[in-house]
């Protein structure tokens, strides 16, 4: 099973999604976190089950999509997650989480998804920055002042594995950053979307730690399996959080959609051959992605992690003259994401940077990065 390599150009261009729309018929699109693949045969099958029966009313109250992250938490990481809440999406619940903490504070570590600031403006909060450190690593020393700083007043938001630079943090930076906000009493809300895509041997929940307990974690199959389209994500509790969880307003998970929590729950649970199969398909992009950069953009200084499909490329020393993903798309018809709505305040980011989403066929990131070669001479 190969799904990065069985759709062709014509047929991805006759896709609707934002990816596929937003720009003209001659831009090669490689910004936002679509994968060009084919969805996976479970998740075609419901779809086809649902269409025959019209079974599209509201959702149902039982547990068949938490019921299924167990399953494959359990066979991926083996880890058996405690309390859920269905949400509609992973903002949503970074949202309510970090709602949940009651804290006037939250730290970030930027580079980092851009929607973590507007949660973080949304829920009334002052945002606090610790970038990244010099090896794209969590800075372990700078969240710990910072910690200090705001000790009882603060949350910390992360990414696991952290956009846009694909890296999971492993187990002993975890478990040294739970020390560390258990210490200072400081709750750690965290976006977990992407780590179906990690490596299954390396990854670490982080609810698995010890010292964990009172944190949250929000994840959801839309980025691995491609389900960006249909809105179902899940709100995880640590066992001194559970009741928080519990107490918030059934209004809080109507906006799950019946189909979403199916195509989901189908994904989790039968989509695994799949899952690899991409997994696969992306170990080998990677490896045609690093011999793309060293040939068309020799100068630029690139940071591809393995766990997730999106590469965290400076630019600067090609001197673009302004945002870098905006130059390229005009001169070379090839869409990245821009740089500067990852940087917060002073993380590494900015114009010089561009996010690159390379989970899509050899063929469009073979013609994207020639493309940017010839106007990068």
């Amino acid at each position: 099973m190969r799904p990065l390599r069985e759709l062709s150009l014509p047929e991805l261009r006759a896709r609707t999604s934002l990816k596929w729309s937003a720009y003209g018929p001659d831009v090669l699109p490689l910004w936002v976190a679509e994968m060009d693949a084919p969805l996976a045969p479970a998740v075609t099958r419901v779809l086809q089950d649902v269409a025959a029966s019209g079974d599209l009313g509201y959702p149902a109250t039982d547990s068949a999509l938490e019921d299924a992250f167990r399953a494959f938490a359990r066979g991926r990481w083996a880890w058996e997650p405690g309390a859920a809440l269905p949400v509609a999406d992973v903002m949503t619940g970074v949202v309510e989480a970090l709602r949940l903490t009651r804290r006037d504070v939250v730290i970030v570590t930027p580079p980092v998804y851009p929607p973590f600031f507007d949660a973080v403006a949304l829920v009334g909060a002052q945002q606090v920055d610790v970038p990244l450190d010099r090896e794209w690593q969590l800075d372990l020393d700078g969240l710990e002042q910072a910690f200090a700083t705001h000790a009882g007043r603060a949350a910390v938001l992360l990414c696991n594995p952290h956009n846009p630079t694909s890296i999971a943090p492993g187990r002993p930076a975890l478990v040294h950053l739970a020390e560390l906000a258990r210490r200072h009493d400081v709750r750690v809300v965290v976006d977990e979307i992407h780590a179906p895509l990690a490596d299954p041997v390396g990854f670490v929940p982080y609810l698995s730690v010890p010292g964990s307990e009172d944190a949250f974690v929000v994840t959801s199959a839309s980025k691995a399996w491609n389900l960006a389209g249909v809105k179902a994500a899940l709100l995880l509790a640590g066992e001194d959080a559970v009741a928080a969880v519990r107490d918030l307003p059934p209004l809080v998970a109507h906006g799950v959609s019946h189909l979403g929590s199916q195509l989901q729950a189908a994904a989790w649970t039968e989509g695994i051959e799949w899952l690899d199969g991409v997994r696969a398909d992306l170990a080998e992009n990677r490896r045609i992605l690093t011999g793309l950069l060293a040939q068309h953009l020799p100068r630029a200084t690139v940071v591809v992690g393995h766990d997730s499909y999106l590469a965290w490329l400076d630019l600067s020393a090609y001197a673009l003259g302004g945002e870098a993903a905006e130059v390229l798309r005009e001169r070379a018809g090839v869409a990245l994401g821009l740089g500067s709505p990852f940087r917060g305040d002073g993380g590494r980011g900015g114009p010089d940077f561009a996010r690159l989403n390379y989970a899509t066929t050899p063929e469009i990131l073979t013609e994207a990065l020639e493309r940017i070669g010839a106007v990068l001479i």
